[in-house]
């Protein structure tokens, strides 16, 4: 069968699934962080306020409703719910194509973020218990790499082909829907009876069972918003660097990033997440202190190596810890209340950021970040994981 021959340890039945979402990912961030910033404001007279309600308002959606999905989700199909999701995305891309007014613009892409929120949860559901690492390196590498093209592609076509690359994302977000009607069938999905009042009680007897996780879930996406308003600013007026020299820093970090994921996954299947957590944490922390004291392109790119390995090995290492702790009974809600929760740091952390480096500096900011980091490594390096393992599986 398929399902049980593996491309670097990858099941055949998910190289569908990673294609769909690098797909939805390269969209995703070429209209929400290089389409609407860059054409939207200049070319089609959107304000950069409004560009900024509507991406907050995109992931917003996207996190809050990931619940309402998890649920549809345990209910019902993928292959009816995903397919559905992955329309209205569709149909609210095209619609700007019809209205053009900033106030649709934070309706389109509100109902964008809606369509949008059952894809991560889908694609979680399909990691093998004795390979969680391996696969979520893999889904990180698919929605990284979708990221990191769609940025690249878009504002290399922005220049010449605007009108072309809105269209060429419209073909793209079909190609995803297409490929989301054909996905194979997950072999531990059930549909699920119990009411969602029920479902979310549980959740929450989970939720305190697992209660030393739920820091690490919001501090870490916390540290890493908060650097996103400041970085462009931190590197132009700190460090003495031009756009295209930031590009290159991104460039480095980001790949690297991507390379390490699935052998860090396979890595920390072989030893356990434990260490891997903990020093990927400190790595970071440790890096990103010495970022912030960098005044050179070439101390720049080497502390953006070594973000980006550091980061490649905390991302499988906490999402196969937090697959652990996951319901079988409850899979896709279980997953969106993880992510849901992991979403308030996305949502505060560049409100806080801002605030850091309006009220001190950029560098600040990513001191700050790296404190945080650092707090992380030290609380679960000194927490007995294994006992928070043992207890999340008595209530499975």
């Amino acid at each position: 069968m398929s399902s049980t021959k593996h491309f670097l340890h990858i099941p055949k039945s998910m190289l569908r699934m990673l294609l769909m979402l690098l797909l939805v990912e390269f969209v995703r961030a070429a209209f929400l962080m290089s389409y609407l910033p860059a054409y939207g404001v200049t070319k089609l007279g959107f304000s950069v306020s409004m560009v900024g309600v509507a991406v907050t308002a995109h992931y917003a959606a996207d996190t809050i409703l990931k619940i309402a999905s998890g649920y549809l989700l345990d209910r019902f199909s993928f292959r009816l719910i995903l397919p559905a999701g992955l329309a209205l995305g569709l149909l609210s891309l095209l619609s700007l194509q019809v209205f053009s007014s900033s106030w649709w613009l934070v309706v389109a892409s509100t109902l964008y973020g809606v369509g949008l929120s059952p894809v991560w949860l889908v694609c979680v559901s399909y990691l093998q218990e004795d390979r969680r690492g391996t696969q979520m390196g893999a889904i990180y590498t698919a929605w990284m790499g979708g990221m990191g093209g769609g940025l690249f592609l878009t504002n290399f076509l922005l220049d010449r082909f605007a009108q072309q690359a809105f269209w060429l994302l419209l073909g793209l977000a079909g190609l995803s829907l297409v490929l989301s009607l054909i996905l194979p069938k997950q072999e531990r999905h059930q549909a699920l009876s119990a009411p969602l009042r029920e479902q979310l009680r549980d959740m929450g007897d989970r939720l305190k069972k697992i209660g030393p996780l739920l820091p690490g879930m919001i501090l870490q996406t916390l540290a890493a918003g908060m650097l996103v308003p400041v970085l462009p600013s931190f590197v132009t007026k700190l460090m003495g660097l031009t756009y295209s020299q930031y590009s290159l820093l991104l460039l480095f970090g980001g790949v690297c990033a991507i390379l390490g994921l699935i052998p860090m996954g396979r890595l920390s299947d072989h030893f356990g997440q434990k260490w891997f957590l903990v020093g990927g944490f400190a790595v970071f922390a440790v890096a990103l202190s010495c970022l912030g004291g960098s005044r050179s392109l070439l101390a720049g790119c080497l502390w953006a190596v070594v973000l980006g390995l550091s980061y490649s090995a905390v991302l499988p290492a906490w999402n196969a810890l937090l697959a652990s702790q996951v319901s079988e009974q409850q899979l896709s809600v279980s997953w969106a209340v993880f992510s849901s929760v992991e979403g308030i740091g996305v949502m505060l952390g560049p409100i806080l950021g801002g605030w850091i480096g309006d009220l001190l500096s950029a560098r600040a900011t990513l001191w700050m970040s790296a404190v945080v980091m650092g707090a992380i490594a030290i609380f679960y390096g000194v927490y007995p994981l294994q006992a928070l393992l043992t207890r999340a599986k008595s209530v499975s």
